[in-house]
């Protein structure tokens, strides 16, 4: 007697086989293109470092906030104007990570000193603290704010870091360079100074350097950077910082 079950039973035959093949081929260079691991990478650290510079500005605000006399550089009178009204020659921009503490020659028209209105050179200096204490919220890491002073201490327990921070040339700092930037300044008026600050960053994800460029939208003035603060003036336009 014949198994009528056994007897339809059939495999696949090779034209199946291969066209099975080539549909998983297809879906997975589908997948693969639209996943782009290396780009998921890169948002990634984007939504970090845009997510870390709002913390800074936060913490940095309650402690102008919450201090009487603020110190937008506790490390050095690095801050583009003191309280004074003069114009300072030390530190412009301090880095996140290490770079020499020398003159930089930034390619950049920079921001305008808000007591004067004069523009400042195009080649001031550049500072990071060195190669360990970056992080410090005392006032000798790389945002030099005393954050350890408010009540209750620091708001955050460590100044982050760009999740790649390096920069190319110790002496030659451009916007290619994935780094966190901080400028201040603070100005001396009716007795009452004003202070003032910006944080910078570079993106590198499509998604938002192209797709939606968050750099263009930030209120800032230069579309080369990420630009956050109480005053996105201060640096201005141009590259090589």
């Amino acid at each position: 007697m014949i198994n009528l079950n056994q007897k339809n039973k059939k495999g696949f035959t090779l034209l199946e086989l291969l066209i099975v093949i080539a549909i998983i081929a297809i879906l997975s260079v589908v997948i693969i293109f639209v996943l782009n691991p290396a780009e998921t990478l890169k948002k990634s650290r984007d939504v970090q470092r845009m997510s870390d510079l709002n913390t800074l500005k936060t913490a940095v605000g309650l402690y102008l906030t919450a201090s009487s006399t603020p110190d937008l550089d506790a490390a050095i009178a690095g801050c583009l104007t003191n309280q004074s009204g003069t114009a300072n020659t030390a530190a412009l921009i301090n880095y996140s990570a290490e770079i020499a503490d020398a003159v930089c020659a930034f390619n950049v028209s920079e921001g305008a000193d808000i007591n004067s209105g004069a523009t400042f050179s195009a080649t001031d200096f550049c500072r990071y603290v060195g190669t360990t204490g970056a992080a410090d919220t005392g006032g000798t890491g790389w945002v030099p704010v005393n954050l350890n002073a408010l009540i209750g201490g620091s708001p955050i327990s460590n100044l982050p870091l760009d999740p790649t921070n390096t920069i190319g040339t110790a002496t030659a700092p451009t916007s290619t360079d994935l780094v966190y930037r901080y400028t201040c300044q603070q100005k001396a008026s009716g007795g009452k100074p004003s202070y003032v600050f910006e944080l910078n960053a570079q993106l590198e994800s499509d998604e938002f350097t192209s797709i939606d460029d968050k750099r263009t939208k930030d209120g800032g003035d230069n579309a080369l950077y990420y630009e956050i603060g109480n005053n996105l003036k201060l640096i201005g336009s141009g590259s090589g910082f």
